[in-house]
């Protein structure tokens, strides 16, 4: 089995370096045409340069591929624009879009201004939002489209000093969500990565020894299979250096306590109404939607 991507056009956001650029080489090396998108700011969000995308894609052009850089912000809205306006004036089409663009404005929300959780919303969830709203149309009408957002298990399960950050990638599963029921039958399938990746956003966060296991090359065979005509519609694939596995919401049978139900109830069965004993997904398993 083998994947190529002859013929199709990919926007991927923040691939000016980290897991954005591995994605970006790789789709490029199997075919994809590509829009570098990065705004090549620092990690917390502040300045900007064109550089960065434009390096990788100089790299693709050099191993024999097609992509173009463009600089837009995604928490901005012709920024937004103008990169599904490069790849349509480019290329005619938008096949796959991967929301990969992000920044950190990690501190205990004790100490966190409300202006720090804003920007990370702003960038990580409106900023996909923002990419995928001038997308959608354009998959719509050409009766395909592969979407990818970057959630984290910081999203999924929590990580003290991220309560923006963890809060926006969880809002992206939410986003994936309901994508996936509205996307299907236009052949539309969104799903999410939850990478654990050494990254610049990363490398004050883990040990040195981890780092080096964790490259953010051995996340992109997830998502680039996400992207293909085979992927699944409203999974989460948790990859980690080298290892794949499916995040699900799951939910058990619950206890019927009727509708005279008061707090003492709640609480004489909460044993019971916790055990997740024979739990099972709800929604986030449908392959392939018709």
């Amino acid at each position: 089995m083998s994947y190529s991507f002859e013929g199709k056009v990919a926007i991927v956001t923040g691939a000016g370096g980290g897991l954005g650029r591995c994605h970006a080489l790789e789709l490029a090396q199997r075919g994809a045409r590509v829009v570098v998108n990065d705004l090549g700011g620092s990690m917390d969000g502040t300045g900007g340069s064109s550089d960065a995308a434009l390096a990788v894609v100089e790299e693709i052009k050099a191993a024999g591929g097609e992509a173009l850089a463009n600089g837009g912000s995604v928490s901005d809205r012709q920024g937004a624009k103008s990169m599904v306006k490069d790849a349509m004036d480019a290329w005619g089409r938008v096949d796959v879009l991967i929301n990969n663009a992000g920044i950190l404005r990690d501190k205990s929300f004790a100490k966190m201004e409300l202006d720090d959780f804003q920007i990370v919303l702003d960038v990580h969830l409106i900023g996909s939002v923002n990419v995928t709203k001038d997308v959608w149309p354009i998959m719509r009408e050409q009766n395909y489209g592969r979407i990818v957002m970057t959630t984290s298990p910081s999203g999924l399960y929590g990580n003290f000093g991220q309560t923006n950050y963890g809060a926006a990638k969880l809002g992206l599963v939410g986003f994936m969500n309901t994508l996936k029921i509205e996307g299907a039958k236009n052949n539309i399938y969104t799903n999410a990565i939850a990478p654990v990746a050494a990254t610049r956003m990363t490398e004050n966060l883990m040990p040195e020894e981890a780092l080096k296991a964790l490259g953010p090359e051995l996340i992109t065979p997830a998502v680039v299979y996400l992207c293909t005509d085979d992927a699944p519609n409203g999974v989460v694939i948790q990859a980690q250096g080298g290892k794949y596995s499916i995040a699900c919401i799951v939910e058990n049978e619950g206890v019927d306590l009727g509708v005279d139900a008061t707090v003492e109830d709640i609480g004489e069965n909460y044993a019971r109404i916790s055990d997740l004993t024979g739990a099972k997904p709800r929604g986030m398993l449908q392959l392939n939607q018709a």
